[in-house]
């Protein structure tokens, strides 16, 4: 149902007593300037308030200031040390103040430049920037210029904020970089938008996510777009999506991956590639997890693990030990290296693939294990 919005002239009321209705405001006192070929009127007042209603009188900004110079032909207000509150459904949901500003009102939305702090004294997040816009028809307040946003749950620092005060809902944009405590990790994008009733952080640009242990960077993701619930501490990375870990030194990427930051796993249901810079193999899969406390990682669906000498080894899972340098390959196990070429076949694999000391078994059915020895050609004689 559309509102019909009806608003009452700009007020200015003053401590002496005067009150002036619509356009027509008390002359404390005048100014020209005499540069101007406009004559542009200036008006000084004290003890001045910017006031704005809606149909059935209930106030839908109220700005108080201690002195303001009022140019009737610009119509703007410049306040200073201006504070108030602006409201919805006659409930205030943002407080303002600022040493100065130069105030605009145009009926329909309050302009605000300046230093700017706006608070939401219900959930305690506070908006600081240098020009503020109050558009109460579409229950949206701008802040933008150097934005910082502080709260016990997040700091975040962008070009521009705009938050829909009936859905709790932050928007960041503009190099922004956003800091939780719990847990304590920073997100880096360019669009973040901020769902303060259900706790998440949602970046639907390319995002960075660097996680932190005593103030050191330990684990870094990287994506397209990604989703973090702040109370389950649980991110979502899609597309693109990779992380790099610090200790292991290892790299999985996978198209979209789940990051446990409380348990600290990863997982995906994806096709993974996880690759240890340390020992330069390369495994992957067409699912995976990994424990990053305990140093495993679980493989699943045509496992394919590869060391630097090329030597492989295939399997449909697969166990790494990373600590003890160990692969557990179990199902249609295929091992083969390159020097000397051999090539092995069975049910199992255990052994270090670096070292090339792999033992395949048969399994428990019986089944043999076969082992193909390739001749290497000789060198023909010149």
């Amino acid at each position: 149902m559309k509102k019909n919005w009806y608003y009452l002239p700009l007020t200015f009321l003053l401590l002496t007593g005067l009150v002036a209705c619509g356009s027509k405001f008390p002359t404390a006192s005048k100014s020209k300037d005499s540069g101007s070929s406009s004559q542009d009127s200036k008006l000084t007042f004290f003890g001045v308030a910017f006031e704005q209603f809606d149909e059935v009188g209930r106030p839908i900004w109220k700005v108080n200031a201690k002195q303001a110079k009022y140019t009737k032909e610009k119509q703007i207000g410049q306040a200073e040390n201006p504070y108030g509150e602006l409201y919805q459904d006659g409930k205030v949901v943002y407080q303002i103040k600022a040493e100065q500003a130069d105030i605009e009102q145009d009926g329909k939305q309050l302009f605000l430049k300046g230093k700017i702090f706006a608070t939401d004294p219900n959930n305690g997040i506070i908006l600081q920037g240098n020009e503020l816009e109050w558009r109460p028809q579409e229950d949206l307040l701008i802040v933008r210029n150097q934005v910082n946003g502080s709260h016990k749950q997040l700091k975040a620092v962008a070009q521009e904020a705009r938050v829909k005060t009936r859905e709790q809902r932050v928007e960041f944009s503009g190099g922004v970089v956003a800091n939780s405590a719990d847990p304590q990790m920073q997100m880096r994008t360019e669009h973040l938008i901020w769902q303060i009733k259900e706790n998440k952080l949602i970046g639907d640009r390319p995002v960075q996510i660097d996680r932190y242990k005593n103030n050191q960077i330990t684990d870094r993701g990287k994506g397209s777009s990604a989703e973090v619930n702040l109370k389950t501490k649980i991110a979502t990375i899609k597309q693109n999506a990779q992380i790099d870990l610090l200790d292991p030194p290892m790299q999985i990427a996978s198209n979209s991956m789940t990051w446990n930051m409380n348990t600290e796993t990863v997982t995906t249901n994806s096709p993974v590639r996880v690759f240890h810079r340390a020992e330069n193999v390369n495994v992957t899969a067409n699912q995976g997890e990994m424990q990053i406390p305990q140093k495993i990682v679980y493989l699943t669906g045509n496992v394919n693990a590869v060391g630097q000498r090329r030597q492989t080894l295939k399997s449909q899972k697969l166990t790494w030990y990373l600590d003890k340098k160990l692969l557990e390959g179990q199902g249609n196990v295929v091992y083969r290296q390159v020097d000397p070429p051999l090539n092995f076949t069975g049910e199992t694999a255990v052994g270090n693939l670096q070292t090339e000391n792999i033992v395949v078994k048969g399994g428990q059915s019986g089944g043999r294990v076969v082992t193909e020895i390739i001749p290497q050609e000789k060198p023909k004689r010149q």
